[in-house]
């Protein structure tokens, strides 16, 4: 008997991903944030990585350049990001920085976001969640190395 896709595993990640979104999104409008979970998204990035340009950026977040611009262009009217002018591999780019005041956004975010994950993560057995984690980043890796990225 064959096997459906819906009952492999990577459909399974699939639908467990929407629920994530679906998730973060709603929290982020319970909690009146300011911003929105792809906004967070940037900004706890560029809090973890110095000197990115909009082409790195989109590949950590997995978006293609044209919603990275369009995200980092509303991150930029609210104060949160700046983006200067710089020369790589003889090329001009832009090189993406996080203001003060969005680095404080991302904070106070997290801050009212935290407690609602933490119950959700409570749910699960913290061994089977990091077990979960770590097989999760091994997939990834794996499919990295065998997909072709355009981003």
């Amino acid at each position: 008997m064959r096997e459906h896709f819906t009952d492999t595993i990577f459909y399974q990640i699939e639908l467990t991903a929407k629920y994530c979104k679906i998730l973060g999104q709603q929290v982020f409008e319970k909690y009146n944030t300011g911003i929105s979970l792809e906004e967070y998204a940037i900004l706890d990035t560029l809090i973890g990585n110095r000197d990115l340009c909009q082409r790195d950026l989109a590949k950590l977040i997995l978006k293609d350049r044209a919603n990275t611009g369009k995200l980092l262009d509303i991150l930029e009217q609210k104060g949160f990001v700046t983006r200067k002018l710089a020369i790589r591999n003889n090329r001009p780019v832009k090189i993406i920085s996080i203001t003060e005041k969005g680095a404080q956004k991302a904070e106070d975010s997290a801050n009212k976001i935290r407690m609602h994950y933490l119950e959700v993560k409570e749910k699960i057995k913290n061994s089977d969640i990091s077990k979960v984690g770590e097989l999760l980043k091994e997939l990834r890796e794996i499919l990295s190395n065998t997909i072709n990225l355009q981003i």
